[in-house]
This record gives structure tokens, sequence and C-alpha cells, in this order.
């Protein structure tokens, strides 16, 4: 249930919505997660959850990464580390996605092109949930929480 109509506004240097993925944050390059922007951002909001899904792969919204409990601030920073926690994010839970805990980026077959998104949510809580709780566990749980979101999503080749 979103409680604020108003959107998270994301922004990321590089990343451009409906735009080319750029080859740093993918499989085939540096495979960091990037920096996020954040405007519009609710003055109740304490935490945020993010998601990276492949919206092409044969298993419908595939998810590439899961974090949350990531402090509400107005930038989230890129190369997250590897591991279930993220000390310098106030302990932010990275969940299992594509087999680990940490960021993947796309890397799909090539010559085939997959649209992918990163979807915020802005939760007016932090939920205590295990590292290995999937997508479905941690958005069933954050559902009544969920004060704004936001969604950028590009293509990879």
């Amino acid at each position: 249930m979103i409680m604020n109509n108003d959107n998270l506004i994301i922004k990321c240097a590089d990343l451009k919505n409906d735009d080319r993925f750029p080859v740093k944050y993918t499989g085939y390059g540096e495979d960091i997660s990037p920096e996020f922007i954040i405007d519009n951002l609710s003055p109740e909001v304490k935490s945020y959850i993010i998601t990276l899904e492949d919206l092409n792969h044969p298993i419908k919204n595939f998810t590439h990464w899961i974090i949350w409990n990531i402090p509400a601030t107005t930038i989230i920073p890129g190369n997250i580390p590897d591991g279930k926690t993220v000390s310098f994010l106030n302990n932010a839970i990275q969940g299992i996605a594509y087999g680990y805990h940490r960021y993947a980026g796309p890397k799909q077959p090539k010559g085939k092109t997959h649209k992918y998104c990163f979807t915020i949510y802005a939760l007016d809580c932090y939920l205590n949930l295990s590292s290995f709780s999937t997508k479905s566990r941690v958005l069933s749980k954050a559902r009544n929480h969920i004060i704004q979101k936001g969604t950028l999503c590009s293509f990879y080749e």
C-alpha cells in the first residue's frame, strides 16, 4: 500500500530511464551497483528496499539484486560490496538474488535485448528479516509500510 501519491524521483549519473544499461554495471563489465540520487523524498521515510529485475528473463521478473534496510538518504552510494550485511549502510541486508548475497548486473546471452528495472521502495520502518528472505517475502512484509516508490529501467544487449 503506497500512502503517498508523490513518487520518488530516482536519478543516476550514467544510467538513464529507457536508455542503454552502462556496461560497467553489468556482468560483462565491473558488475558494480550504481549510485542513486533520490529526490522528492517524504520526511516519513526511514529506509529503502532496492530491487533489480530482468523483465525479459524466462523466469518472470527475475531478481538480480535485493537489498533492504538502507537508511533513508538522498544519495545511495554505488559499488555496494558483497555480503549478507553492508556495514557502512547501517547493516543493510542483501538477500539472495541470482544465487548470491550481492549485486549481480545484467548478463543475458549475447544478441538478446533485455529490459532491467531498478525499483526503490521507501518505507516508514526497517524490516526484521533474515538475509535468506526472498524478494516476495521482503515485499510482502513491506507491503503496508511503503510510502513511496520509484523505478528506473534500461535495456541491455
